[in-house]
């Protein structure tokens, strides 16, 4: 054993005695062994090839169900831009409602709706990857377009809360104490809906309390990247705009949205871990803990595809430290 190997065994066994320091190790584990960051790329993919539509969707439907009150309709769409900063003032200005007439513009929301379904679709197989549920056991076509509708009008009643509580805060004389209580009502609605978008996109036999955990590290860290996402979007469009021009404003949105994803998968894998007590998890192998061999095998059962179809999977007593490359 060299000094490297010696000092990360040393390491290895101190996050394992401490419950604190293991179960952040079994988190980020989880997210790797889970490809946590493949996960969260596709998910900014499909979620900025639904950003467009969505906020054209939601322009055109504020425009026929507002048009008599300009201000809250305005109110609502900048409510919706705010989780872009500094890149909002640019959506804004390139997004405009459908034209026409009312079975036009109808028929053409429904094709705006069904074409951002590709993000809710992208999260429900996340989730699924990270609950490493067998694919057998996974919902088909039509349960899962419900749950994207689902998941689109939660968000829509969660844009509307968030507005009404921008209002209340704006209604009241500044100070301290009306700046203190906005943010902790941005808190509490950015936890409880992702509370409610995990039980959406979470599979049915998981208890609501078991999707707590998470849901209060994301609500806060969502909104302190509300707060300090424009110094964050910023720094990055400096230099992304220095060397790629108008396009380092979609890299800059990439990079945000990225970001986003990146933290709901991790909110997910802090639940899955906390719920089946995925830890303490070995740092260099072997040998292989419990909550090891717990993952690895839920990771081999996850590719069963047909209810006739069973997969298990067997560990050995012994592994060599170094195996034998076969050719």
């Amino acid at each position: 054993m060299n000094k490297v190997e010696r000092a990360l065994r040393g390491v290895d066994r101190w996050q394992q005695r401490h419950t604190g320091a293991g179960f952040a190790f079994g988190v980020v584990k989880k997210f790797g062994d889970d490809r946590g960051g493949q996960l969260a790329a596709l998910i900014t993919y499909y979620g900025f090839a639904a950003l467009f539509p969505l906020l054209l969707l939601l322009t055109t439907v504020l425009g026929y169900t507002l048009h008599g009150d300009p201000g809250l309709q305005q109110r609502l769409l900048n409510s919706a831009l705010a989780d872009f900063p500094v890149i909002g003032d640019q959506l804004h200005s390139n997004v405009h409602s459908l034209g026409g007439s009312m079975l036009a513009v109808v028929l053409g929301s429904l094709g705006l709706l069904y074409g951002s379904l590709g993000i809710a679709q992208a999260l429900q197989f996340a989730m699924a990857q990270v609950w490493n549920i067998p694919g057998v056991k996974r919902p088909g076509f039509l349960p899962r377009l419900g749950r994207s509708v689902a998941l689109i009008a939660v968000l829509g009643l969660g844009l509307l809360a968030s507005s009404a509580a921008t209002g209340v805060v704006a209604s009241i004389s500044a100070g301290p104490a009306v700046t203190i209580g906005g943010l902790v009502a941005s808190v509490l609605l950015n936890t409880g809906l992702y509370l409610a978008c995990f039980r959406i996109l979470t599979p049915g036999e998981i208890p609501w309390r078991c999707l707590v955990p998470g849901c209060l590290i994301a609500g806060p860290a969502w909104t302190a990247m509300q707060a300090f996402g424009g110094i964050l979007v910023a720094h990055q469009l400096r230099h992304a705009t220095a060397v790629y021009g108008l396009f380092g404003t979609v890299l800059g949105l990439l990079w945000w949205i990225y970001l986003g994803a990146q933290l709901t998968v991790y909110a997910a894998e802090v639940n899955v871990v906390a719920k089946r007590r995925l830890w303490p998890r070995s740092l260099l192998q072997p040998p292989l803990t419990r909550s090891d061999r717990q993952v690895l095998e839920s990771i081999a059962r996850q590719e069963e595809r047909r209810p006739e179809q069973h997969v298990n999977s067997r560990f050995t007593v012994r592994a060599r430290r170094h195996p034998r490359t076969h050719r």
